[in-house]
């Protein structure tokens, strides 16, 4: 699966050859930094339910772009559960840098890479991780087509490497409102565990000025046990 969709976003990219922008309410990265200068800073809570409980995480999501085609992120999370020990938890800090690779202005085609660090700062953390993913991305009118996928390295007893992957597929509905459709998966990350492929519909909606309502959800499903349950993303942006 992973090969296919990777392989699917950078032959379209290379055919059509058209621009892409997006990001946040997905679980798919876009291969666009945050422009010279801005800031982009999300207000999230990210969460999975279902059988009678859930578990998310909820916190800031921080972008920067430094330089042209460099973008600098840092996300501070708090991990909660509602199951039958209900938790508050501060999270792992997430740090990263997303370098443009190709943005062909003549042909619009962007490719990137943005590489993540999760560091062990959260409760119960003993070691961190590394996510290695290429983006790539392409626009034709209304319609923008994202995806790519990678590696995510984990080390210590009971963790598994994993590989994740994306496709996403957006259109504007109109000046302040776009919206869009995922398929993502990520294979199982510990050795007792499983993969889990997630369908997202999704929405970005201009409230005027400098904010904006991201929204995301949809049903996520076990790899072996082929449980079903809910995903859901909201966050409030601000865009400076």
């Amino acid at each position: 699966m992973r090969l296919i969709l990777c392989g699917l976003v950078i032959f379209l990219g290379l055919v059509l050859a058209v621009p892409a922008v997006a990001g946040p309410p997905y679980i798919t990265d876009d291969p666009d930094p945050t422009d010279t200068g801005h800031y982009e800073i999300y207000a999230f809570d990210d969460f999975v339910a279902g059988h009678g409980d859930a578990a998310g995480s909820t916190g800031l999501d921080l972008n920067f772009g430094p330089i042209p085609g460099v973008q600098l992120t840092a996300t501070l999370p708090l991990e909660w559960t509602s199951s039958a020990r209900p938790r508050l938890a501060r999270g792992d800090v997430e740090v990263g840098v997303k370098t443009r690779l190709i943005h062909d202005q003549k042909s619009g085609f962007s490719l990137s890479l943005f590489p993540r660090a999760f560091l062990p700062t959260g409760l119960g953390s003993k070691r961190a991780s590394l996510l290695l993913p290429v983006w790539g991305g392409i626009e034709a009118g209304p319609w923008k087509l994202f995806g790519g996928g990678g590696f995510h390295w984990r080390g210590g007893a009971g963790a598994r490497s994993s590989w994740v992957e994306g496709l996403v597929v957006t259109r504007a509905v109109s000046k302040r409102a776009t919206i869009g459709f995922e398929l993502a998966h990520e294979s199982a990350d510990a050795v007792d565990g499983e993969g889990a492929a997630t369908f997202d519909a999704g929405a970005i909606i201009g409230l005027g000025g400098l904010f904006s309502l991201l929204l995301a959800g949809g049903p996520q499903r076990g790899d072996r046990s082929h449980r079903v349950d809910a995903h859901l993303y909201t966050a409030l942006g601000l865009n400076f």
